[in-house]
């Protein structure tokens, strides 16, 4: 019974890592946020085997998934002190999310709850021409909170497929080790059906 409940529960741990993810890569394309772009996409990747490998009783699939788990709660603190400028990063200087290619930010900057948006004329000289330089005043909630609520969001999820998947290949080993698929039926001294006679046999006489 916990087995089947911790196989079911995975299942819709992946499923809301699915749903949480595919929202989140939406609103990072629509801000070229390219690193996390890649990211997600290899999240969404490892989580899709990793149901498979539920369903399909696969632990070397559930485990892979588990080992990517530790690595995408990595990444997700990183994002946390990247938007809080943990130490010498700098989320107004810094271009890592994007490779340094472009000076596109999150799209919750210009975007979230609240948020007005004023162009600035004449733009500042530093600023390139294919860029409009802006203010934005009035947010409820400014975006590197919301971007550190979807990345804490990511490590909760994580750290439960962590737990459930090593507790569903736990299990999955503890069953293939109490049933011998080759000789499991040795140990029960088969015998086949034995023929049993309604005949009596009768002593013979023979008269000389």
């Amino acid at each position: 019974m916990g087995y089947c409940s911790g196989r079911c529960t995975l299942i819709f741990i992946c499923g809301m890592q699915l749903v949480c993810v595919l929202e989140r890569q939406i609103f990072d394309f629509l801000g070229y946020q390219w690193a996390p772009i890649l990211a997600n996409f290899v999240h969404i990747i490892i989580v899709i085997l990793g149901l498979f490998g539920t369903i399909q009783y696969r632990p070397r699939y559930i485990t892979g998934y588990a080992v990517w788990q530790v690595l995408w709660v990595t990444w997700n603190v990183f994002v946390i002190c990247f938007y809080m400028e943990a130490g010498d990063l700098s989320k107004e200087t810094d271009l890592i999310l994007t490779f340094n290619i472009s000076m596109h930010r999150s799209w919750w900057m210009e975007n979230g709850p609240g948020c007005m948006v004023t162009s600035v004329t004449p733009a500042p000289d530093w600023a390139p021409e294919d860029h409009r330089y802006i203010t934005v005043s009035g947010c409820f909630l400014e975006y590197q909170y919301i971007e550190v609520a979807h990345s804490s969001l990511q490590i909760v999820l994580a750290l439960a497929g962590f737990i459930y998947a090593c507790y569903v290949v736990k299990c999955i080993t503890e069953e293939e080790d109490s049933f011998d698929f080759i000789g499991g039926f040795d140990s029960y001294g088969y015998q086949g059906p034995q023929k049993t006679s309604h005949l009596q046999l009768q002593p013979m006489y023979m008269s000389k």
